[in-house]
């Protein structure tokens, strides 16, 4: 790869003042009914694939009619499942458990303990244990919601009722609750500024995840794999029974992981995923729900909720919970629930009779809706003692449970911290940002090192490969339909506006500017940006009439989702749109980027067809016209602040680049506002702003640019994770005056 003279020599040509601002980029006429359609593009095209994942997945189960088929169809599924969730580590062969403090009460005993599930990686957790020995008890481990950690009065109820009954059970901190939390904002003193100081647990698992996921891993895997860990305690403690392991998962997201744990660790014997495996607080009974029931959950920002490949996979939350059979399970909701017209229910009933086991399936439910108030709504935070009430019978018949008689006589948050001073200064916790950046650095300095192993002609087909894997399907179609536009004069050119439908109900439309300096074929540079044709023409003017005046021609692309085709205003933030789409991409097995990649490569190949250009001169401009945060900016602040750090936009410099890659011939490369190369940083710091479709699950950008062979290469004003330029950057006009000046020599 060379670094060609514009990025380091620039030489001062003419700057050429044009006005392009007032130039409408629009292929089609406001009135138009294609135009209103744009924006409600991608997530149309969405949802149109996951209702098909729906069917596909309905009749795949509809086939199933044995048992032996039944377990054919699972196991390639929660093979998939497991893959998805990243690389478990080797299950320690002796965890240690310290208990940091033991707590007397009226029937029962609390050990405040830590357990070592990964080095350096402790979990906090509240054991609840009967005041005098059992011979041989059952073990409960509790999966909490996402509302609260593990100290939350319902389940010190639930710890306290069942250790006075016999019972051990242990309540676990998830990674990010309680005292596993990743970010700083603890009380309404830690921030000036309003914000909800009981929901940053919750709202930073976005920040986690993300990075998990970058790392190779993700949030629920870390989750799951804690609580096998959890079994382990439970395991190792005296009298527990291994037969009668039980897993509760609480409302809210604790059903999530534990429906998942209890699918992929066969010590479980029991599981209760609350609000998990079909049936939600919100949904409706569709007339076809084999094609419109949220069979792989919702697409948002909450990814235990939507899993990574779930509908690519087929790995529904019905087959999740249901591949536990003939093991006992307890399908659990928080309101009203009526097995006529829940479509799930059907299916785990079809499930548990191939083993001829209904009678290890029962169910337990609440009143009224997420909408109503208590009384007559069962709101809980994570299981009420309403809900408790149902699980007790079926406990009863199944493991010789007696019914417990409820007590409470709650503790204080201080009672029940298990993390001393003196317990800090033996065990050295670390935190998650501690320990993953060299994760992160080990797996991706293997990876590199096979790479540059190789021949380079090797390397270049290894690293299309591995990220054609990452993207999804990125190959653009073979003969796109065209739609012409109108065309008219523009300072130094003229600007025709074209769309290219690269799929069925996906049209990306995008404007050709030929140079009327143009000699002879003018040789291409390629835009692309997150704002799209219209940033282009109000944000580089200069810069496209510096390529016009110099004979090179310009073409501004939106690509879908960006531009006039992003969703609603197409803000980056966490909880938008984009980040929705970016979720659901994921769950359907590919990703914003990987379909952008596939829109951009087919717009290139058309221009290479045109007769009036030189298909062998084409160069890749990614753009950002985000406003980089100061450097003296603080990055800390609640994930729900009034006033957030402005957001990276690295997505055209990482489309440009993926270009490059895999689009042979092109020869340079420009990119404005991409991620920094060396992101050690990015798995080191609980806060970071940068869209969710730029971060590539299981991706380093590091070393993607191996593969784009011998091309002119300049990588102008990069930002960190902070949003944060390292040095100023120079004007875009005058990259623009070089890059013209060297593709000319051609």
């Amino acid at each position: 790869m060379r670094t060609p003279p514009f990025a380091v020599a620039l030489v001062a040509l003419s700057c050429v003042a044009a006005d392009f601002k007032d130039v409408n980029p629009a292929v089609f006429a406001p009135d138009d009914p294609r135009a209103k359609e744009l924006p409600k593009m991608v997530w149309n095209d969405a949802q149109r694939r996951m209702r098909e994942a729906n069917l596909r997945e309905s009749r795949a189960f509809a086939a199933v009619q044995t048992r032996e088929q039944w377990e054919a169809y699972r196991d390639v599924r929660i093979k998939a499942l497991k893959e998805s969730l990243g690389t478990f580590p080797e299950v320690p062969r002796d965890m240690r458990i310290v208990v940091t403090k033991k707590l007397d009460g009226d029937g029962y005993q609390i050990h405040n303990l830590v357990y070592e599930t990964r080095p350096g990686l402790w979990v906090s957790a509240n054991l609840y244990l009967p005041a005098r020995p059992v011979e041989k008890m059952p073990g409960i481990l509790i999966s909490h919601s996402h509302h609260t950690p593990k100290t939350h009065g319902e389940l010190q109820d639930m710890g306290m009722t069942w250790a006075r009954s016999g019972v051990a059970v242990l309540v676990p901190d998830h990674l990010g609750h309680g005292e596993r939390r990743q970010h700083d904002f603890r009380t309404e003193k830690d921030y000036p500024k309003p914000f909800r100081v009981s929901r940053q647990d919750y709202y930073f698992r976005y920040n986690s995840n993300l990075q998990l996921s970058a790392a190779g891993d993700s949030l629920m895997g870390w989750m799951v794999w804690d609580l096998m860990r959890g079994v382990d305690v439970l395991l190792k403690q005296p009298g527990v029974d291994k037969d009668r392991v039980i897993l509760l998962g609480a409302v809210a997201g604790g059903g999530d992981p534990a429906g998942v744990a209890a699918a992929l660790d066969p010590r479980i014997a029991c599981v209760v995923p609350f609000n998990f495996s079909g049936w939600q607080p919100e949904s409706n009974a569709p007339p076809d729900p084999d094609r419109d029931f949220a069979w792989f959950g919702d697409g948002y920002w909450e990814s235990t909720r939507g899993l990574r490949g779930g509908a690519a996979g087929g790995f529904a939350h019905y087959v999740i919970v249901g591949s536990i059979a003939p093991r006992r399970l307890i399908y659990a909701h928080e309101f009203k629930w009526d097995p006529k017209i829940d479509p799930a229910w059907p299916r785990m009933q079809k499930i548990y009779g191939f083993y001829d086991a209904k009678d290890r399936l029962a169910f337990a439910r609440g009143s009224g809706s997420v909408k109503g108030t208590p009384p007559e709504s069962t709101h809980c935070t994570h299981i009420g003692a309403v809900h408790r009430k149902m699980i007790y019978p079926a406990l009863k018949t199944w493991f010789d449970m007696p019914v417990p008689e409820e007590y409470s006589k709650r503790r204080t948050v201080d009672e029940l911290t298990c993390w001393t001073e003196e317990a800090k200064a033996e065990l050295k916790p670390t935190e998650l940002y501690d320990v993953l950046p060299d994760l992160a650095e080990k797996r991706f300095k293997k990876r590199g090192a096979r790479l540059f192993e190789m021949p380079v002609a090797d390397r270049k087909v290894a690293i299309r490969k591995e990220w054609a894997t990452l993207l999804g399907n990125i190959e653009p179609a073979a003969n796109p339909k065209l739609i012409e536009g109108k065309t008219e004069a523009v300072p130094e050119g003229k600007l025709a506006r074209f769309a290219l439908e690269t799929e069925p109900g996906i049209v990306v439309p995008f404007v050709l500017i030929n140079p009327t300096a143009a000699k002879a074929k003018a040789p291409v540079v390629v835009m692309v940006a997150q704002g799209g044709k219209a940033g282009f023409l109000r944000e580089r003017g200069d810069a496209i009439a510096t390529f016009l005046k110099a004979g090179v021609a310009v073409c501004l692309v939106d690509v879908r989702g960006t531009g006039e085709t992003q969703p609603g205003d197409g803000p980056p933030s966490w909880r938008s749109a984009r980040t929705s789409i970016s979720q659901t991409e994921l769950i359907l097995g590919r990703t914003v980027l990987g379909n952008q990649l596939r829109d951009l490569r087919a717009v290139i190949r058309w221009l290479r067809a045109r007769p009036d250009l030189d298909g062998r001169r084409i160069a890749m401009w990614g753009d950002s016209f985000a406003e980089p945060n100061s450097n003296d900016m603080t990055p800390y602040v609640p994930l729900d602040a009034p006033d957030l750090p402005k957001y990276a936009e690295p997505g055209g410099a990482m489309l440009a680049e993926l270009a490059v890659v895999y689009e042979d011939g092109i020869e340079w490369l420009y990119t404005r506002g991409g991620l920094e190369k060396f992101q050690g940083a990015f798995w080191g710091l609980a806060y970071l702003y940068v869209p969710h479709e730029s971060v590539m699950p299981r991706g380093s950008y590091f070393w993607l640019l191996g593969a784009a062979g011998d091309i002119g290469l300049c990588l102008e004003a990069p930002v960190d994770v902070w949003n944060r330029q390292s040095r100023k950057p120079r004007p875009p006009t005058e990259n623009a005056s070089k890059l013209a000046e060297v593709m000319n020599r051609k």
